[in-house]
């Protein structure tokens, strides 16, 4: 697999798909692949579990905004917190421990329930994970006065419960987009993801295959290949690997949202995936 050894589904929502758990299947038989992950909203997790484990299904990521039944229909507008929760439970007693949970945190939203996902990343072993607010929204209505910085973000839960970055293997920051933090007393670790004031796309090795085939290189791009237009035109292999790796080749050092000449993306990332 051309030293591609993880492969995560996202969405949108991939378990609207109901066999989607075959996808994980082929997947998890390509020679090379070690893990395969899936983020989901969590609604239609716990039903489809038995099938996705089964099927090689290693991790799970699930997308939560909010801890408060009362605020869950207004941020989410379908299902219930329940749900979630009982998704999360069972996909741990399922051995998919730890279920990373994704915080996207917005100013004056739900930033004031930062203190509640911590004390869940403690109380549970959960890996709670702050995103920055990013441009990506399929509103177009991402203002940077609503993106709570992830230093913010430490510093808050640090005044609570004092943190300690976790060093990574090798030095530096690795490729990963989240930058750990342990509590100093033992009990369990946050991430913060700081796309926005802190990017980090000198270390970023992540490719993006979308629902309709194209390759996207950076989340903040436009610039796709289309690997479905090769694969139906009679494509050979070489042909479609050199495709991707020139995708590859063309990323950029930086996704340039702080230029005052940035353009959001056309299409959301409930279009061209997490």
């Amino acid at each position: 697999m051309h030293g591609v050894r993880t492969v995560r589904l996202t969405g949108g929502e991939p378990l609207v798909r109901r066999d989607v758990h075959r996808l994980v299947s082929a997947i998890s038989a390509v020679p090379g692949v070690e893990d395969v992950a899936l983020s989901t909203n969590g609604l239609l997790l716990e039903e489809q579990l038995p099938q996705l484990v089964a099927a090689g299904l290693r991790r799970i990521n699930l997308s939560l905004d909010t801890l408060r039944p009362d605020r869950f229909g207004a941020v989410r507008r379908r299902g219930r917190l329940s749900t979630v929760l009982a998704g999360m439970a069972a996909a741990e007693a399922a051995g998919l421990a730890p279920v990373k949970v994704n915080v996207v945190v917005l100013a004056g939203v739900n930033d004031d329930e930062i203190l509640d996902f911590a004390q869940m990343a403690r109380e549970t072993g959960r890996v709670v994970r702050f995103i920055e607010f990013m441009p990506l929204d399929a509103q177009h209505g991402w203002r940077r006065d609503a993106v709570v910085s992830g230093a913010e973000i430490v510093e808050r839960i640090s005044a609570r419960w004092p943190l300690e970055a976790v060093p990574v293997a090798g030095g530096g920051r690795g490729s990963a987009p989240a930058d750990r933090y342990a509590f100093a007393d033992g009990s369990g670790e946050i991430g913060v993801v700081s796309s926005v004031t802190s990017p980090f796309c000198g270390t970023c090795d992540r490719l993006r295959l979308t629902a309709d085939g194209a390759i996207r290189n950076c989340l903040f791009s436009d610039d796709e290949v289309s690997v479905r237009d090769l694969l139906r035109s009679g494509a050979t292999d070489h042909q479609i690997e050199l495709a991707v790796r020139r995708s590859t080749w063309r990323k950029l050092a930086g996704h340039g949202i702080n230029d005052p000449g940035f353009l959001q993306p056309a299409r959301s990332m409930s279009k061209i995936g997490g």
